[in-house]
């Protein structure tokens, strides 16, 4: 992979307060640094936010306070936390804004359901977490209009979605791919 193809690129990862899954978060930063792009943390309060596993990271700003018009990308990360943190109005807002914007807008784990009830996704195609007890997230997914795809990263134009933890190192590659496309 070229060095710093992402030199002046500008983004923003979204995590949950408390219980963001660890690699979907730290593994694509360290690929995306590598690269070159600045990022931002952003999250539902200001101060530490910590990992289900444990780590810990500066929260930069809240989802509320994100501009997508100032930012290359735009990136969700799952996790336990996820929903009950960021499932609202505030996260759909900058999805929506994203999009509007033309910028790239990528989601791990849990995390394409917010996309979805964004409305973001109708007419797309995307994957999401999901497990043999629990359905409900593909089914949220197709309700809202997408075409799930049982895949690790699935790339739309603009819009990549991950389906958890084991994809997280191809969802970061993904991005510096979307965001190197002329």
């Amino acid at each position: 992979m070229p060095e710093k193809t992402l030199e002046n690129k500008k983004l923003v990862m979204i995590v949950a307060f408390r219980n963001f899954r660890d690699e979907e978060y730290f593994v694509p930063k360290e690929i995306l640094e590598k690269s070159g792009a600045e990022i931002k943390t952003a999250s539902n309060q200001i101060g530490q936010a910590i990992g289900a596993d444990g780590g810990q990271v500066n929260v930069d700003l809240l989802v509320s306070e994100i501009n997508p018009a100032e930012f290359d990308a735009i990136i969700f990360v799952g996790g336990p936390g996820c929903l009950s943190s960021l499932d609202n109005q505030d996260s759909y807002d900058v999805a929506q804004k994203t999009i509007s914007h033309n910028k790239v807008l990528a989601s791990i784990c849990i995390s394409p359901v917010i996309l979805a009830k964004a409305g973001v996704l109708e007419e797309k195609k995307a994957t999401v977490w999901s497990s043999p007890m629990d359905k409900s997230p593909i089914e949220t997914l197709e309700e809202k209009g997408a075409t799930y795809q049982a895949k690790p990263v699935v790339v739309d134009e603009k819009i990549i979605t991950g389906n958890g933890p084991a994809a997280a190192r191809e969802f970061g590659e993904k991005i510096v791919e979307v965001l190197t496309e002329k």
